[in-house]
């Protein structure tokens, strides 16, 4: 099972949903980077669960413990060991599926790649395994921030059939987070509250759609080939569970367009290039211009509700099954945070990456 994300900048994730704990090791971070448990933690008490009543209930403090890596407040260059503790497990809520299958989850293909799965909350397909990745990104996030005055931020713009077309440069971290379901649109955001009520409300779930805007992003990362800076991206927010949807710039719109609409026209200011447009989302020919980079990333709705749902045992018979646990009724809501975490790891790793060919020279 692969567990490691980067190549130079490096996250190995561990840990199952009701485990004893999640937890993260970190690789290939510079020395000398100033890093403290707090710094870390305001990125998991963003993820955190329990927040409000649009999201699942589970109650997890997601305190992280730095085992490793850090001295005097210092990252050392060595290996960097994350914990976070689950402490509200209740396995009992998955007894039924022990030998049933629940619809829309990993548990049919886990036991055909595997022959046995932990059956309690998905164990390593559940969400609760992006703690870690959280985690890790608040140190690629501090890095980032440190080295480029790299901002990301991430938000929902779109829940069910509800939009926000607020835009981009409009968008603060004050505003997000100060949104229940984390869209800075306060008009908007109501509506997309109801809509998260009344699937609720109605023992189902919803999708969304998440913006993502990094600003004055390192320049000149990325490759030309495989491992172009909006691949890796892809890959990246794909990874995240329940994530089914990745574009940039443009996106899918960009094929209804023609060539002298798409194009972004290139000027000179200050002795610096930029475009006029960006189509392109800030990334041509795979690599990054030093424009915003600009994405959106699809969620289905959660897979668990508590409809009766038609399914088959381990055995083949036919039956029904409702569903138990806590479960979030939009897992968008809870995603920027995650989003934001995944694309600093992909952003982190390329530029590490540069820096190590330039200073070769």
């Amino acid at each position: 099972m692969s567990s490691v994300f980067g190549k130079l900048f490096t996250v190995s994730s561990w840990g199952e949903s009701h485990g004893k704990a999640v937890g993260v090791v970190v690789d290939g971070c510079p020395a000398g980077l100033p890093l403290c448990a707090d710094d870390i933690q305001i990125y998991l008490d963003r993820r955190r669960p329990g927040q409000n009543a649009l999201v699942t209930p589970r109650m997890e403090s997601d305190k992280v413990e730095i085992l490793s890596g850090v001295f005097e407040g210092k990252t050392t260059g060595t290996p960097i060991s994350l914990l976070i503790l689950n402490e509200d497990q209740r396995s009992h809520d998955y007894s039924d599926m022990i030998q049933w299958y629940r619809p829309g989850h990993a548990d049919w293909t886990y036991d055909m790649k595997y022959g046995f799965r932990d059956y309690r909350g998905g164990g390593r397909s559940s969400a609760r395994e992006t703690a870690g990745r959280v985690a890790a990104g608040a140190i690629a996030l501090k890095l980032l921030s440190q080295v480029c005055k790299t901002e990301i931020l991430a938000w929902v713009s779109s829940i069910g059939n509800v939009d926000s077309s607020m835009p981009i440069k409009e968008v603060t971290r004050e505003a997000i987070e100060a949104s229940p379901v984390h869209c800075p649109d306060v008009r908007v955001s109501k509506k997309m509250e109801s809509v998260v009520k009344d699937a609720k409300e109605n023992q189902d779930s919803v999708g969304g759609i998440l913006t993502l805007a990094i600003h004055r992003p390192p320049m000149a990362i990325g490759e030309p080939v495989f491992d172009r800076v909006e691949a890796l991206l892809a890959m990246a927010m794909l990874s995240i569970p329940a994530c089914k949807g990745f574009e940039i710039g443009s996106g899918f719109a960009g094929a209804r367009m023609h060539g002298s609409e798409h194009n972004d026209p290139i000027f000179v200011e200050q002795e610096n290039f930029h475009t006029r447009t960006n189509n392109a989302g800030g990334v041509l020919g795979g690599i990054s211009n030093g424009e915003d980079i600009l994405c959106r990333v699809a969620f289905k709705p959660t897979a668990t509700i508590s409809r009766p749902q038609e399914t088959v045992s381990r055995d083949g018979e036919k039956g029904t099954l409702v569903a138990k646990g806590r479960h979030d009724p939009c897992v968008a809501v809870r995603a920027p945070v995650v989003v934001e975490s995944m694309a600093a790891l992909v952003l982190a790793d390329l530029f590490l990456q540069q820096r190590a060919r330039i200073d070769l020279f």
